[in-house]
């Protein structure tokens, strides 16, 4: 297992740490690490996540279980359609430049439910004032997705993590950082039923 000294500098590292983690879980042999109590106790010192995981708020889609981590491991920002404001924006730089991890992963997950609801929004169901800014955040995906072929809620949820990573990686915060190669920034997407994240983007 790579130590963690790499995983907090070295952001490939820090992508195999997931992937090795998500293979795991996807044959249900998962380690569960770091979980202990006496590993709850030493983190009230301080915190030294190593990679940024930027997902949706889907109660089938907990980070730590996806990817097979611990306590201090992921720093994890979720919202519905992983949609991304000044707050969401803030707490990932923060993740990135404050806590120090050089990797940032933009996980989406098939079938989501917020995508699927600027999908029908687009068709012309009604939309609640209180959904309105989240539709309206993933609009852009869903208009890139009608021009693809295939099927159209699929495409707009790859379409949707790529907007994302475009974002992220037009944030002044970060652009230091991803030109010196400190932080990298990648996508996945989360297959619901084999628990298998494929990257969707370098």
């Amino acid at each position: 297992m790579t130590d963690r000294r790499s995983l907090r500098t070295d952001a490939s590292a820090a992508l195999r740490a997931l992937l090795e983690g998500n293979r795991r879980y996807a044959a249900d042999s998962t380690d569960h690490p770091e979980r202990s109590a006496e590993r709850r106790v030493a983190l009230t010192q301080g915190q030294e996540p190593f990679a940024t995981i930027v997902g949706c708020a889907d109660s089938r889609v907990p980070a730590e279980y996806v990817f097979d981590r611990g306590l201090g491991d992921l720093f994890v920002v979720r919202t519905a359609g992983h949609v991304v404001d000044e707050a969401v924006l803030a707490s990932i730089e923060f993740g990135a430049l404050e806590l120090g991890t050089p990797l940032i992963f933009v996980l989406g997950h098939e079938g989501c439910g917020a995508v699927k609801a600027a999908l029908s929004a687009s068709e012309g169901a009604a939309v609640s004032d209180h959904a309105e800014p989240l539709i309206d955040a993933i609009m852009p995906a869903v208009e890139r997705a009608k021009s693809l072929a295939g099927d159209t809620l699929d495409n707009a949820v790859r379409a949707n993590v790529a907007l994302t990573l475009e974002l992220l990686q037009r944030s002044e915060a970060l652009l230091p950082a991803l030109h010196t190669g400190s932080v990298k920034i990648v996508g996945g997407l989360y297959e619901l039923d084999s628990g298998v994240v494929h990257l969707t983007a370098p």
